[in-house]
């Protein structure tokens, strides 16, 4: 299975990038993932030319098809201004807006207080449902204290497991034949997950 990182970190190193980082080796221990990262600094100015003509340039057409081919989708941003960044916000707004429709979504975010933390259900969350994506239940926010914190890494583990399953059981029942497209309901996928 195809597993996408999109990390909006900015600076070098990044924490915003190592929480990724970690995120995605989390699931990779949960299921056999081979994972592709797309570093949203690299594409800044593709992306805003896409805004002003109208087409991607080569590096973010291939990150676009990226995520509209991955299985399951990672997608990391600091919080700016108590929201996710401008610049994170940009490459899903350029994004095709079928691409995340019933695909499994992890959400993370990283900043320098806890006080940010309910950025994942104010903003991330709400972004992503607008975009039909499965977001897991555990989102997973990293403040500075965080970092070697205890917690941390209980909620990287609890969240890349809901992602792992998501994906092998969405993978289980992707449609075989490209005109059998039909949508099954999030209900539907949970339960079947949750069987024996």
């Amino acid at each position: 299975m195809k597993l996408v990182v999109v990390s909006a970190g900015l600076s070098v190193p990044s924490s915003t990038r190592l929480l990724a980082d970690r995120l995605a080796a989390a699931v990779g221990r949960e299921t056999e993932v081979q994972v592709e990262v797309v570093e949203l600094r690299d594409l800044a100015v593709e992306i805003a030319h896409n805004f002003t003509n109208g087409f991607p340039g080569r590096k973010l057409a291939a990150a676009l098809e990226a995520v509209a081919e991955a299985d399951g989708l990672i997608a990391v941003t600091p919080v700016f201004t108590a929201s996710y960044s401008g610049l994170f916000k940009s490459f899903f707004d350029v994004l095709d807006k079928e691409a995340l429709v019933g695909k499994p979504v992890l959400v993370g975010a990283t900043g320098g207080t806890a006080r940010h933390s309910l950025v994942l259900e104010h903003a991330l969350r709400p972004m992503f449902a607008y975009l039909r994506a499965v977001v897991v239940p555990t989102g997973v926010y990293a403040a500075s204290e965080d970092w070697g914190a205890e917690g941390l890494e209980d909620r990287i583990e609890r969240a890349a497991e809901e992602l792992a399953r998501l994906m092998s059981g969405l993978a289980a029942t992707k449609p075989q034949k490209p005109d059998d497209l039909a949508v099954i309901p999030f209900a539907e996928q949970l339960a079947r997950l949750s069987a024996p």
